[in-house]
Formats: C-alpha cells, sequence, structure tokens
C-alpha cells in the first residue's frame, strides 16, 4: 500500500448499543475478500471492543486506545460492546489507488467517534450480504496480485477522466505556456511511430494536439471491424523486401515535413525610458508611423523615435503656451501627425519640416482620440464631440464636414475601417457606436459593454469585423458583424482592457490590460485562444501601436517606460513573377 494516497472513499456504519452483528462491505457492493489476509484494527476513545471472527475472539478492556492483527475468512462480524449508549464510529477504508480489484492485505481500519447525529443508516436502507456479492468479487479476481487486469482499458480517456485532471481541466479562458506561442509535444513524432510499430495502428501523419487538449469522452468507432481483405501485391511486394526497420505508415510519416514552431520572447527586446508619460486610461499618447518613427506625447512636448537609427528628437514643446499633449495620430503617408491638446485644439504638423501647417479649433475641451481617414481627420474629446475635418480646406466655418453627437461622456476610442467607410468610436458612457458618411447619427449602436469603451479595432481579414473591449467593470472583449450589426463573440479578460490591434499578417490580434494583471495578451481569433501572455508594467498598459511591417508592437504603461515586442508572424513573401509573357522584365 502507498503511503501519502488520498482515501479513495469511506464507509459510514452506525452502532446502538445493543447492535450484535454488522456485515461489513463497501459503498461500491465490493466486500472483504474471500482470501485470506490480515487486517488492522485501530479503536480509539471507547472503553471495551471485542471482536468476533467466528471461533477466535480477542477483547480489549478498559483501554481508551488499543489495535488488533487478525485473520479475515469470508464473513466477518463485529459485535462492540460499549458502556456509553449510541457510540458511533466511522471506518475508512484506505484502498491501493493502483489496483483494479481490492486487495486487503495490510490495509488500516481507523474507528473514531463522530456525533451521534450524524448517524448513518445507509447500511441497513442497502444492505447486501456477503454472499448475494461473491459472483462480483470472483469476477475481479481473475488478475495476478501484482500484475493486475487493464485489458479493455482506453488509457487516454481513462488518463483525462481522474479528478485531478479533471479539475485541472475546467472551462476557463484558454491558456497554454507563456514561453511558447504554439507549444507542441516534442516527442510525438516517435510516439506515432512507436504506436504504427507495436499496436500496429496506421498512423500517417503527425497530428499535434496542444496541452490544452483534453478528451472528454471515449472516441467513436467500433470495437469489431469485419472487412474483406485488399489485395495490393506491390504494396506487399514492397514491404517484405524492404530494409527500413519500420513499416510504410512510419516512413511516410517521417517524410512528412515538420512545421516549425514559432517561438515568442516573453522579454521585451527594447525598453525606452518615457518620463511624464500620463496615467491616463483616456488618451492616445503613442502612435508608429508608416515611415517607422515612434511618436510618444510626454508632458507638454512630443518625441520622435526612429526605429532604423534609434535616433531621438523633438518635435515641438506647448510649454509655452500653458499646454498638454493629449493624443497624437500619424497620417497614413507618415509625412503629418496630428496632436490633440488639453485646449481642445489640434495641431497638424509636418515631421520633414519640423513645423505646424494647420490648426483645427472647435472642441472646447482636450482632445483625447484622433483618427486619419486619408485627408479627413476624426477627432473626439471631453465634450462628448466628434468632428469629422479635411485639412486640406483651409480653416474657417465650413471646413469642419461634419459634427457627430451621440455620446453622452467623453470620446475615448476612435477607429476608421479599413476600407474608410465606417468610423467606429468609444466612449466612456459604455457606448460603441458606428458612423458611416452619410450622416451625422450613429449608423449602429451597441451597449452591451458595462465600462469604458476605449479599446477599438477592424479586422484587416473579415470585413466587417469590429473588435471592442471595456474597461474595469467589464473586463470583456466583444467582436461584432458591422454588416448584420449582431454580435459574434465575447470573451471575458479577467482585467481592465485598454488597447486592441489585429495583427496585418495573420488571424491573431493582441490585446492590454490594466488592473490587476497590467498583462499583453496574444490571442487566435475566431478560436479565442491564448497564444501567449507577456508581463514586465508595473502599471496599467495603456498605449499600444503597431510598426509597420506588422511584426512588432511597442506598449506604454504609468510606470514610464515604452516596452517593445515581437509578437506577430512575419509576412509571407511576394513571390518573384517569372512568366514569360512579360517581355520587359528580361533582355532578349
Amino acid at each position: 500500500m502507498k503511503k501519502g494516497m488520498e482515501l479513495d472513499y469511506e464507509m459510514d456504519f452506525s452502532f446502538a448499543k445493543r447492535l450484535e452483528t454488522q456485515q461489513l462491505r463497501s459503498p461500491t457492493s465490493t466486500v472483504l475478500s474471500p482470501q485470506s489476509c490480515k487486517r488492522r484494527l485501530e479503536f480509539d476513545n471507547y472503553e471495551n471492543a471485542r471482536h468476533i471472527c467466528k471461533a477466535s475472539k480477542d477483547e480489549f478492556s478498559n483501554k481508551k486506545s488499543g489495535s488488533i492483527i487478525l485473520k479475515a475468512r469470508r464473513e466477518i462480524k463485529f459485535d462492540i460492546n460499549n458502556t456509553n449508549s449510541n457510540l458511533d464510529k466511522c471506518i475508512k477504508y484506505i484502498p491501493d489507488i493502483n489496483r483494479n480489484i481490492p486487495d486487503f492485505n495490510n490495509h488500516i481500519f481507523n474507528v473514531n467517534k463522530i456525533p451521534e447525529e450524524q448517524s448513518i443508516h445507509r447500511l441497513q436502507e442497502e444492505n447486501i450480504s456477503l454472499r448475494q456479492c461473491n459472483k462480483i468479487t470472483e469476477i475481479r479476481l481473475t488478475a495476478d496480485r501484482y500484475i493486475p487486469s487493464r485489458c479493455g482499458n482506453n488509457w487516454q480517456t481513462d488518463y483525462f477522466n481522474t479528478p485531478e485532471k479533471i479539475n485541472e481541466y475546467k472551462i476557463s479562458a484558454k491558456k497554454i505556456k507563456d514561453c511558447d506561442a504554439s507549444p507542441g509535444n516534442e516527442n510525438l513524432a516517435y510516439d506515432c511511430i512507436l504506436r504504427n510499430e507495436i499496436l500496429g495502428e496506421n498512423i500517417d501523419k503527425v497530428t499535434c494536439f496542444g496541452k490544452d487538449y483534453r478528451m472528454a469522452t471515449p472516441e467513436n468507432k467500433q470495437l469489431f471491424k469485419f472487412s474483406s481483405p485488399i489485395k495490393n501485391d506491390q504494396n506487399f511486394e514492397a514491404h517484405a523486401f524492404s530494409v527500413s526497420p519500420v513499416g510504410s505508415k512510419s516512413q511516410k510519416l517521417l517524410r512528412s515535413p515538420c512545421k516549425t514552431t514559432r517561438k515568442i520572447s516573453n522579454i521585451p527586446f527594447r525598453v525606452l525610458d518615457a518620463p511624464e508619460l500620463q496615467n491616463d486610461y483616456y488618451l492616445n499618447l503613442v502612435d508608429w508611423s508608416s515611415q517607422n518613427v515612434l511618436s510618444v506625447g510626454l508632458g507638454s512636448s512630443v518625441y520622435l523615435w526612429s526605429a532604423s537609427t534609434s535616433q531621438v528628437t523633438r518635435l515641438c514643446d506647448l510649454s509655452y503656451q500653458d499646454n498638454s499633449i493629449t493624443s497624437v495620430s500619424w497620417h497614413e503617408k507618415g509625412n503629418y501627425l496630428a496632436l490633440g491638446t488639453n485646449t481642445g485644439t489640434v495641431q497638424i504638423w509636418d515631421v520633414t519640416a519640423s513645423k505646424a501647417v494647420s490648426e483645427v479649433t472647435g472642441h472646447s475641451w482636450r482632445v483625447g482620440a484622433a483618427a486619419w481617414n486619408g485627408n479627413v481627420l476624426a477627432t473626439g474629446s471631453r465634450d462628448k464631440v466628434i468632428r469629422v475635418t479635411d485639412i486640406r480646406i483651409p480653416y474657417s466655418s465650413e471646413n469642419v464636414n461634419r459634427i457627430l453627437s451621440g455620446h453622452k461622456q467623453e470620446v475615448c476610442g476612435l477607429k476608421w475601417s479599413p476600407d474608410g467607410q465606417l468610423l467606429a468610436s468609444g466612449g466612456n458612457d459604455n457606448r460603441l457606436h458606428v458612423w458611416n458618411n452619410h450622416s451625422c447619427s450613429p449608423f449602429q449602436s451597441y451597449t452591451e459593454h458595462t465600462a469604458a469603451v476605449k479599446a477599438i479595432a477592424w479586422s484587416p481579414h473579415q470585413h466587417g469585423l469590429l473588435s471592442s473591449g471595456g474597461g474595469t467593470a467589464d473586463k470583456c472583449i466583444r467582436f461584432w458583424n458591422t454588416l448584420t450589426a449582431q454580435p459574434v463573440h465575447c470573451v471575458d479578460t479577467g482585467s481592465q482592457v485598454c488597447n486592441l490591434a489585429w495583427s496585418k499578417n495573420s488571424s491573431e490580434f493582441v490585446s492590454t490590460h490594466g488592473y490587476s494583471q497590467n498583462q499583453i495578451i496574444v490571442w487566435k481569433y475566431p478560436s479565442l485562444t491564448q497564444v501567449i501572455k507577456l508581463t514586465g508594467h508595473s502599471y496599467r498598459v495603456l498605449y499600444l501601436a503597431m510598426s509597420p511591417d506588422g511584426e512588432s508592437i511597442v506598449t506604454g504603461a504609468g510606470d514610464e517606460t515604452l516596452r517593445f515586442w515581437n509578437v506577430f508572424s512575419k509576412s509571407s513573401l511576394q513571390k518573384e513573377n517569372k512568366s514569360v509573357l512579360n517581355l520587359f522584365s528580361t533582355i532578349r
């Protein structure tokens, strides 16, 4: 019997003062072994105990505790005389957890006092005699004492149905190992070959189940298979005269290409200091241009960092205006930068000439969100208004194309759809609005979020798919089909959702979070499984931007640091055009 094992089950019995005999059995109808074996009984906290085993009798008297070694035969009866009336005892049976049939050698039975009100009458209600269970016991005794019978067991199903595994694989956010993008089984191919050669299975393709794979029910396959043999002389001859030590299926498995596993480092490849980076959920102070230049709003200044040369320059300083930066947004071409300020004005800067070329006014409070659509700039403010402006027109009362009023609190998120036809906005009023180019009223409105909606992202791979994330009271990422105005998916992240961004090269997206873990999570869509969870920031990860190649992201937090991560796969290279019909590609 192994030490330290948990109890498989308990047997509770109720003994009255004048009760003479009881038959010992288990809840699973397993009786004491017909074979002779030793028992150890421990009696605690009572005056007298007398055990009757057919003709032999051992007695303890005037002792608070004692033990007895006896031989158990086919029938065992207990006759306990006790000076205390209505004494209840609990007998615990500790079986060997690894055996399929009960072996009772050297097993321990503990007899302890339990409260009188917890008397169990199950024995009287479900009494099954030993003689009635003899047939069941004889069936189970087909195995050797040390080599139990395991025939007919489905080990994969049995393994995952153990209590420990069932608790381990409870349904939750599907997580995998943090340091590996898609963890595979290292010896999976080797295991498949062994199954082919030893068990006779015909596996010719390695199927990789993640570590979160669980078979909840047995495989649906027939116990017996009947079919006429198919004669294949060519295959038979090839197998008979093959010099390979493995069969044809295993050879095909070994020749099959192995897909490389993408590794994601859980350590940022670069960390930059960002002093005075505000810890404000409603601001957007980091953006990455198509020219590979990162812009960061720090206090009243805007700094540019070139990812190619690692050179840092200060674009502007608004401290002389007693103003501060509340949002930054790059033009699609990367030559203009829109700066939202605390006073409500929006400045357009030419980064090549390092000067302001235009200014958009009209907001009465700070501008916390801005988004470009060609030469049209949408800005959202704390005054609950969204202004859509064409910056090519010199400022006048007519250059404001539209004023969108629909939010009841501050606008903190703005994103244009990839085709530029729809604008999504999120606000502190827990609402997500979708606007088109023909109306000043929301085209669609979603009210399922229960906290501020700042995180907004359009899928570049599926037309009309919009994702949004809620704040601390919501903690959910929701997906919407704007073509049908219907919700698609929802996943509870367990923490505040601050930003969302889709991969340009794969069907994955990244989310940044706040309280309480301050993590960065890469997700697969539509399975919504976590690819990796990155940690490192000590404050909420409020800012997120993606590199122009779509492979790296930069995150900013209230800990005044910018961290760079490689999280997404590289884009597939375009094939070179080698058509002979292109007469201008080669010289003849």
